[in-house]
Order: structure tokens, then sequence, then C-alpha cells
């Protein structure tokens, strides 16, 4: 990715101190998603990796990873299934819970979303902790995907959420980096 796309995304940031809690720095993408040349770059490269390679769903994760999820399954032709927190979904579901960073939540997804052996790509807004990622992972998993990547526009490295999804043998795709929380 050249470093152009990179001070692109950067820039097209919002970052919010302390949110939702003193000493977070925020970073919140609807200020990307409302750039239509920064929202267009940043979902093309998430997309061109998987150029030629079968993704039969992207999977994201509520909320954000609905909307950059979506734009991902239209430009390759898949399907879409979204992770939602629990009791939001109408239909039969699979549940498991993960780690927050400040507690313990649980999400699901419906239990006819992913057919065995289905290439998926999981894909959020952001990656911090893991543990989202890896709660949505693992579902995934337990669901018999076959997981080609999890994206993610944003990482902070320093809080390890990266390495826990290549622990659970995921790769994963950033765009950029933030120093901090």
């Amino acid at each position: 990715m050249s470093s152009s796309l990179q001070q692109e995304l950067i820039a097209s940031i919002r970052n919010i101190a302390d949110y939702p809690k003193p000493g977070i720095m925020f970073r919140d993408i609807t200020t990307l998603l409302g750039n239509p040349r920064a929202f267009r770059r940043a979902i093309d490269e998430l997309v061109h990796p998987f150029a030629g390679t079968k993704i039969d769903k992207v999977a994201g994760v509520e909320a954000r990873g609905f909307i950059m999820g979506g734009a991902m399954a239209h430009q390759m032709s898949a399907g879409f299934v979204p992770i939602r927190k629990k009791g939001k979904l109408p239909h039969d579901t699979v549940r498991i819970a993960y780690s927050l960073e400040y507690g313990v939540d649980e999400m699901e997804m419906h239990r006819d979303a992913i057919k065995p052996g289905e290439k998926v790509i999981l894909v959020d807004d952001l990656i911090a902790t893991g543990g989202t990622a890896e709660g949505a992972t693992k579902l995934l998993q337990q669901m018999g995907a076959d997981i080609v990547a999890a994206c993610f526009i944003i990482d902070l490295p320093e809080l390890g959420g990266r390495k826990k999804i290549e622990a659970l043998g995921v790769k994963v795709l950033t765009l950029i980096e933030f120093d901090g929380h």
C-alpha cells in the first residue's frame, strides 16, 4: 500500500480523546466513511489482496464491520454475514462469550449463515486487544468456516490483538496503525 494512501486514511480519521473513558484515544472512522474517496480506497485496498480468490462470505462485526463488510461483499460477489450482539438476530443462532478491554459480552450469528468449508473473510474497523475479533473468529471456526483472513482498517499494535488472531491460524490484514490505545 502506498504511503499516500496511508496518509489519506489517517487524515480521514477523527481522533477523540478520553472516549469512552479517560486515557483512551478513540479512532472514529465515521469521518472516513463520509469521505467518498477515502472510503472507496480503503475498501479497494481490503479487497485487492483476494482478487482471483473465491470468497463465499464476508462476516462483519457489529456495527462498523457491517458497513465495510457489505461494501466488500458487494465487490467480491460474496454473501454477507452479520455477527451481532446477543439478542439481536431473529432466527436460530449460535453464540460465544468474548472478552472486551473492559468486560465480557456475547455475540451471535444465525446458525445457517455459514456452511462448513465456506471461505470467509472477517472484517471490522479496528483491532485493539483482539477480544471481539477473537470471539468472532472462534464463532466462525465453530461453524466450520475456512477463514481466509481477518481485515481491519486500523491496528493498535501495542494492544496485541493482531497476535491473538494470528495465533488462531488466521492471516490479518490492516491498512494503518496508530500508537497507544
